[in-house]
């Protein structure tokens, strides 16, 4: 069983069964993401696409006033993982 959060951040589980099979279509940030507007999507699926290219599915459950944290997809592993990121580093990201 993965690690779950240190005591005081972010509280709750993860999801208990696997993301959405679909992946949406980006829209383009022109902005460095805002933690307020990221905190929109804490407790649901989200899918986030990172500055260096790389994407994945996302289930945020804190946002800080640099980073946000929650638990990452695995797709090989087939899990969650724990998992905090700098906003700085999300170009930009989809809820549902």
């Amino acid at each position: 069983m993965p690690p779950g959060p240190p005591p005081g951040f972010g509280g709750g589980q993860g999801p208990t069964g696997p993301p959405p099979s679909y992946i949406p279509q980006q829209s383009p940030s022109l902005f460095a993401v805002d933690p307020g507007a990221i905190r929109g999507c804490l407790f649901r699926y989200t899918y986030v696409w990172l500055n260096n290219g790389r994407s994945f599915w996302f289930y945020p459950t804190f946002v800080g006033r640099t980073s946000v944290a929650g638990y990452r997809w695995r797709p090989r592993q087939f899990r969650w993982d724990y998992f905090g990121i700098d906003t700085q580093r999300i170009a930009s990201f989809s809820c549902r």
